[in-house]
This record gives structure tokens, sequence and C-alpha cells, in this order.
């Protein structure tokens, strides 16, 4: 197999990933619809952010040490869904309206790309694909593991980009159409956050069951 064989199969595969809805999609839709692209896209950005370190702790044998002491993975399955059921949790309790919001009551752009980069940090289907199936395209004859996990971490990026931004650009024209109707907003979050739980707890479930 060559190099770009070898990198189509990897970008099949993380596509494959990335466009099946789970936390960070959710995530990025929640944030878009409630406050905007400008939230979608910082939320989109924060989870790149997490892309980007999940990428370079693949690459530095994390996933190694994970495999001698597969115990670990539970730790972190279980975190990351904590987190992302507290998200959704908060989502369900708040009242969050579109129109005339003022500038405390919804999320700062920094705000949602740091809790963007902790939801993807603390989402067990990316360690799972970083430990089941990223080492696999790390390849000494395709040259030095650092470069090959840059080019990996680009093509992870833009990926994310394409698919979390467009999401977010779409769910932000459909917000356009939310405001001065405060009830269907509150609605919309709370059916978010809703499914952030659903999926948390579904997530454990499939973790344990599967160990």
């Amino acid at each position: 197999m060559s190099y770009t064989e070898n990198l189509w199969l990897f970008f099949t595969l993380l596509f494959g990933i990335i466009i099946v809805p789970g936390m960070d999609m959710i995530f990025v839709l929640a944030n878009s619809l409630t406050g905007g692209r400008a939230s979608g896209l910082s939320a989109t950005a924060g989870i790149m952010a997490g892309g980007v370190l999940h990428t370079l702790y693949a690459a530095l044998g994390v996933s190694v040490i994970l495999h001698l002491v597969p115990q670990l993975f539970n730790v972190l399955l279980v975190g990351g869904a904590t987190y992302i059921a507290w998200i959704g949790y908060s989502l369900i309790r708040s009242s969050i309206t579109i129109g005339g919001i003022d500038a405390t009551g919804r999320l700062s752009r920094w705000a949602s790309f740091r809790q963007g980069a902790l939801t993807s940090l603390m989402n067990p289907k990316a360690y799972l694909f970083m430990l089941a199936v990223y080492p696999q395209f790390l390849k000494p004859q395709f040259g030095p593991i650092w470069s090959q996990a840059a080019v990996m971490a680009v093509m992870i990026a833009v990926t994310q980009l394409a698919v979390y931004g467009g999401l977010a650009l779409a769910a932000g024209r459909g917000r356009d159409f939310l405001v001065g109707s405060p009830g269907a907003t509150v609605l919309i979050g709370r059916v978010a956050g809703i499914i952030l739980v659903l999926v948390a707890a579904l997530t454990v479930w499939q973790g344990w069951a599967g160990s």
C-alpha cells in the first residue's frame, strides 16, 4: 500500500467517524441554535483544537499506555460522558431565548471554544478512534512519525471544519427564523440537552458492555 492509499483509507474511516451524529455534533448544533453562527463556529474551533491534541497524544504514545492499562479507558469514558451530561443538564434547566438576549445570558465565543475543546477531549468516540484506528496508519516506511502525524492532524481539522462548521452555518441560518419566538427556542435548547444526556448515558452503557 502506498502512502497516498494509506491516507485515503484513513480519510474514509475518519469521515465515517465524524459524520456519525455524536457528542461533538450535538454540542455544535446546540451552540448554533442558541447562540448563532458565531457561537457554533467557536464551538467548532474548540473541537478542532481538541482534535489536534488527540493527534499529539496519540503520536506521542499515550495510546500505548492506555493499551497497557485498559482500565483507564473506562475512567476516561465515564469522565467524558459525565461532562457531556452536565452540559445537557444545564441546557435542560436553562431558558435561553434568541430574541433580545443580552450579553450575560449567553455563552461568550471564548466559553463556546473552551467547552468545545473539553467536549472533544472528553469524547469517548475520539479516544476509541485514536486507540483502535489511528496508530495503524503511522508507519515507519512512510517517513518520520511526526510528519505523518502532522498531515493527519490537518486532515482531521479540515474534516471537522467541513462537517461541524457546515452544520453551524446551516443551524445559524435556521436560528434567524427563531428570533422573536422564545418558546420555540427554549424547547429546542431543552431537547438538545435531553439528547446530550441520552447520548452520554448510551455511550457509558456501550463502553461498559463492550468491556
